[in-house]
Parts: C-alpha cells; sequence; structure tokens
C-alpha cells in the first residue's frame, strides 16, 4: 500500500545550478548552487526576506526563475508543462497556511489529488488517506471539517494530503510559522517521524532545536545567496562565516 520512503543516498535527489531570480529589479536569488541526495534533511535558515521560500518554490517550479538550471530526480524543469506536472507529481510541498479546502473533510481533503490526478480508485484513495492521516497522528479527524480542527491539527491534515501523493521528496515551507507555539511541537514530531523514515525533505523553518534534531545539513541564506553549507554540529558550534554567527547569535539568544 504505502510505498517505502527508505531511499539510497548515493544518488541526486535535487540539483540546482547557477540559480536568479529576479522580482523587477529586486534580485532575490544570486547564483544559487545546491545539491541535496536523495535520503538527506536540509534545514534551510536565514533572515527574513532573505530567499528561502523563493528558493523552495523554484524547486516545483511554483516560481520562474531567469538563469540557471533545477534538476529534480534526474528531469530538468524547463517551461514544458508535463514536464512540470510530473516533477510536481513526485515532489509534495507544505505551506506556511494550511491551504485545506474548508467545504472538504480531513479524509476527501487527502482523497482528493490521488483521485483525480493518480485516477486511483476511491476505495483506494480513502484506505491510503487513513494510512496517512494515522501517520500524522490524527485517524480520528478523518470525518471532521477544518474549522473543527485546530491549527496543529490541519497543518497535519496537510502534510498528510502531501504524503498521499506519495511523493519522493518533501518540502516545507516554514510549516509551523502560523502556529499557536503549543501546536508548533505536534507538527515537527510529524516532520521528524519522516525524517526517520528516510524522506528526502527540504525545509525551511527558523525552529533550531528541530533543525538539530532532524537536518543532514544547514543551509544558511542572506541577501538572496548561499552563505554557509555545514553539518548540524559543525554550523551550530563552529560556524565558518560572521554572517552565521550573527544570525545565530540573533536567533538563539
Amino acid at each position: 500500500m504505502a510505498s517505502d520512503m527508505r531511499t539510497t543516498a548515493h544518488e541526486v535527489a535535487i540539483e540546482i545550478i547557477g540559480l536568479h531570480k529576479w522580482f523587477g529589479s529586486f534580485h532575490v536569488l544570486r547564483e544559487i548552487d545546491l545539491k541535496v541526495m536523495q535520503g538527506e534533511r536540509i534545514v534551510i535558515c536565514g533572515p527574513s526576506g532573505s530567499g528561502k521560500s523563493t528558493l523552495l518554490r523554484c524547486i516545483n517550479r511554483i516560481e520562474d526563475w531567469q538563469r540557471g538550471r533545477v534538476i529534480v530526480d534526474g528531469t530538468e524543469l524547463t517551461n514544458d508543462l508535463k514536464t512540470i506536472d510530473e516533477v510536481r507529481g513526485e515532489v509534495g510541498m507544505v505551506f506556511q497556511q494550511f491551504n485545506l479546502f474548508p467545504h472538504l473533510t480531513a479524509l476527501e481533503n487527502c482523497t482528493l489529488a490521488p483521485i483525480w490526478v493518480r485516477k486511483m480508485p476511491k476505495s483506494e484513495a480513502d484506505e491510503l488517506a487513513r494510512h496517512y492521516l494515522s501517520r500524522v497522528r490524527i485517524p480520528e479527524q478523518a470525518d471532521k471539517y477544518p474549522a473543527q480542527l485546530s491549527g496543529g491539527q490541519q497543518q497535519r491534515v496537510a502534510i498528510a494530503r502531501a504524503l498521499c501523493m506519495q511523493p519522493k521528496i518533501m518540502l516545507f515551507d516554514e510549516p509551523t510559522s502560523a502556529l499557536d507555539p503549543e501546536m508548533v511541537k505536534e507538527v515537527l514530531d510529524t516532520i521528524v517521524g519522516l525524517a526517520l523514515d528516510g524522506m528526502t525533505m527540504v525545509v525551511v523553518s527558523h525552529e533550531m532545536g528541530f533543525a538539530r534534531q532532524v537536518a543532514s545539513r544547514m543551509v544558511l541564506m542572506d541577501a538572496g545567496q548561499i552563505i554557509e553549507v555545514n553539518e548540524p554540529e559543525a554550523f551550530f558550534s563552529h560556524p565558518q562565516h560572521e554572517r552565521t554567527k550573527l544570525f545565530l547569535g540573533q536567533i538563539l539568544r
């Protein structure tokens, strides 16, 4: 039923080469080079406006770019809509806002894409959705509507919905930033569980305790550039760049 998410770590999941993006005259991404191996968990941090979310949205071409290349699971993203759809089918994304359909139950939110995109029979989609709602520890909420759920529960439904497409890669764009503090842990614990299962993931987050726990590598961005890439222990204990030291000094106070 649910595919095994364990992967071998010697294959490239995402490769970004010389990526530049402008919003008008604003140069939001500058010469970004990053390679993510299968099974890696990359946590991207940095000050607001540094280009973190924009970079994440380029990985499944929600955002376009002007220069550079993005290759996902061996497929280069171009203007070809068929290629974009194929890549998006392998890449799940969870946003700051939950973006659930308010008129559908948690279960129905999860089965919509498998039924319409994957052409999965409803009974099979229901079984898959219940599996992943259990996986994010809210099976008892399957028949509730988003308005009946807490923010943390809604975000876990959003994660389950993404997993129902059985992606090879998960992208998380500050998944706890819209949550009340007491709900943050339940969502982060869900993501930690996926990391332990070997899911390839790229997470934009300011939650440094979580980053220490799950990251294979840390990436610091500032002013549209990657400033430092390092293993978590070295990143936090012996940062190589003055900008990293300044950022950690501000966020870890």
